[in-house]
């Protein structure tokens, strides 16, 4: 089964919304890495969803996506095509995780995760 992982408020003045969440919610936000603001919503070992700021692309420039994690996310990529799902960013490798973004049926953007064991 698929579980959120995390969140990605996607704005064009990230540092405004930065500044937002820090200030109304009280959420630690580190400095950025590739126009991305990690966001730590909990303390200590709660097991709440943590997420991130980031610099909109023209692929979806405002708005909230939740994460997914998946065992492969190929697999998880392809099942979710067949079952109507567009891809909007194929697959992308970072040190610790593999990440794609995708629309359902209905154009709701989510991205799925696979995390490197």
């Amino acid at each position: 089964m698929g579980k959120v992982v995390g969140f990605e408020l996607s704005s064009q003045e990230p540092e405004k919304a930065v500044t937002f969440y820090r200030n109304v919610f009280g959420w630690q936000i580190a400095e950025p890495q590739w126009e991305y603001w990690a966001a730590t919503t909990t303390e200590g070992e709660d097991k709440n969803v943590n997420g991130g700021i980031a610099k909109g692309q023209q692929d979806f420039p405002h708005g909230t996506r939740i994460q997914i994690e998946v065992e492969v996310i190929d697999d998880a990529i392809e099942h979710a095509v067949l079952n109507g799902a567009t891809i909007v960013r194929e697959k992308m490798e970072f040190e610790e995780f593999y990440l794609a973004y995708l629309n359902d049926p209905t154009g709701i953007g989510f991205g799925l995760i696979q995390n490197k064991k």
